[in-house]
């Protein structure tokens, strides 16, 4: 069921599975929205409530302001999690929605059952990709935000999977031009400005997951296997065949690995 609520003084658009002991909230990415996650939800809905929602400047939920910060992100979550009367609930978030659930674990750690990075990294931006999302932000004030789609929707898949994903390709397309250029900016310039998250994880007693595509554009093997051995207290699931959309690559690996480890007695 999806409605409009209101959080943190935000007007939100959120799925909502109803049903099931246990919560997963589902926070999405960079140029997508909910909708991203309508199949791979009904593959966790089976056992487990599941809870995604547009986070604002993105889909259709309100832009509020030129910076959305992860501080703001992290609250308006939980905001959600206070409307839909949920205590706590495990948190996974794809690439941009990993940063916003490693703030939410930051400061409402109490409503964070499990963690969940999903093709995502505790470190902040490096040097060349803040540079990249400040042409970014330049491109889209210069009223050119239609040129990312394309490149975006590509860059998210392995090689590999470019042909069997033609139709997705074009999906995500779409998902990056409805989004309000005003809400990609803000988001940007909030994700460059996020905390190093590392230590957070490490001083965490939450579980952790990360899930990781062995074939990942964004996070290159080298650099996952990096993030991997400096967290021994994370469980680490590897997708064999996918790139930074896993959900998508093979979802039904990648919704095991979230499923069993909700499942998991702590």
């Amino acid at each position: 069921m999806e409605k409009f609520i209101i959080s943190n003084g935000c007007a939100l658009r959120v799925a909502d599975s109803r049903k099931g002991e246990k919560t997963i909230l589902l926070l999405h990415g960079y140029l997508e929205s909910l909708d991203v996650w309508e199949d791979f939800a009904k593959l966790l809905s089976q056992e487990y409530r599941v809870v995604a929602m547009d986070l604002p400047g993105h889909g259709i939920s309100q832009v509020m302001g030129p910076i959305h910060t992860m501080e703001f992100l992290a609250d308006t979550v939980v905001g959600v999690l206070d409307e839909l009367q949920i205590e706590r609930a495990t948190v996974v978030g794809h690439s941009m929605g990993g940063y916003v659930a490693l703030e939410t674990l930051r400061r409402h750690s109490d409503r964070v059952e499990k963690l969940v990075l999903l093709s995502s990294t505790p470190n902040t931006d490096s040097p060349e990709k803040l540079a990249d999302r400040d042409r970014e932000i330049a491109l889209i004030e210069g009223g050119h935000k239609d040129l990312l789609a394309p490149t975006a929707a590509k860059q998210g898949f392995a090689t590999d999977n470019l042909r069997r994903m033609k139709e997705e390709i074009v999906f995500l397309e779409e998902q990056a031009l409805v989004a309000e250029p005003e809400g990609v900016v803000a988001l940007l310039r909030g994700m460059k400005e996020r905390k190093d998250s590392n230590e957070l994880l490490r001083e965490s007693t939450v579980p952790q997951l990360f899930i990781l595509g062995k074939k990942d554009n964004y996070i290159p093997l080298a650099k996952a296997e990096e993030i991997v051995a400096g967290h021994p207290q994370a469980t680490v699931a590897w997708l064999e065949n996918s790139g930074h959309l896993g959900f998508f690559e093979e979802p039904e690996a990648c919704a095991k690995a979230i499923a069993d480890f909700v499942g998991e007695e702590k």
